[in-house]
């Protein structure tokens, strides 16, 4: 039987090209695709959000490409500016769904040690955060401060 590779098990999808170009067949220009974009932050959509509907809906492969800028640069240009990055805002929202969960659940440590987990990771991503600007240098992690962001 021939050794597959540990990294490949399960990963049957297509790569990302590493330089990726405009493609020929994209018939919306930058300022459309911005457009496109502002239109659906504003009905409420999250950036990952945004570029899934991009993709599917109209045909836009990726965002950078074809404006030359990212989608959270984009928004934050048109004035809506998360207050939160969103990679940090769900880690968040999974640490809180574990720990209302180990509220009715006290005894289940498999649940116990996946919150340790997120909140390492949570702890990691605030402290890189925090040197690069994008959260205030006071900002620190209290679940029970957050728990509004549960939703």
């Amino acid at each position: 039987m021939p050794h597959r590779s540990r990294d490949k098990k399960g990963r049957s999808r297509s790569t990302r090209p590493a330089h990726p170009t405009v493609p020929t067949w994209i018939q919306y220009s930058p300022d459309e695709v911005e457009q496109l974009a502002v239109e659906l932050a504003r009905r409420g959509f999250r950036p990952s959000q945004i570029g899934v509907i991009l993709r599917d809906q109209y045909g836009i492969p990726l965002v950078k490409p074809i404006t030359g800028k990212k989608l959270t640069k984009i928004l934050e240009e048109h004035g809506i500016k998360q207050e939160l990055p969103e990679d940090l805002l769900n880690l968040i929202r999974r640490a809180l769904r574990i720990r209302k969960h180990l509220e009715e659940h006290p005894k289940d440590m498999a649940s116990r040690r996946g919150l340790q987990l997120v909140e390492s990771k949570i702890h990691r991503l605030v402290k890189y955060y925090k040197r690069t600007g994008k959260l205030p240098k006071d900002f620190v992690y209290n679940p029970q401060a957050l728990s509004h962001l549960a939703a």
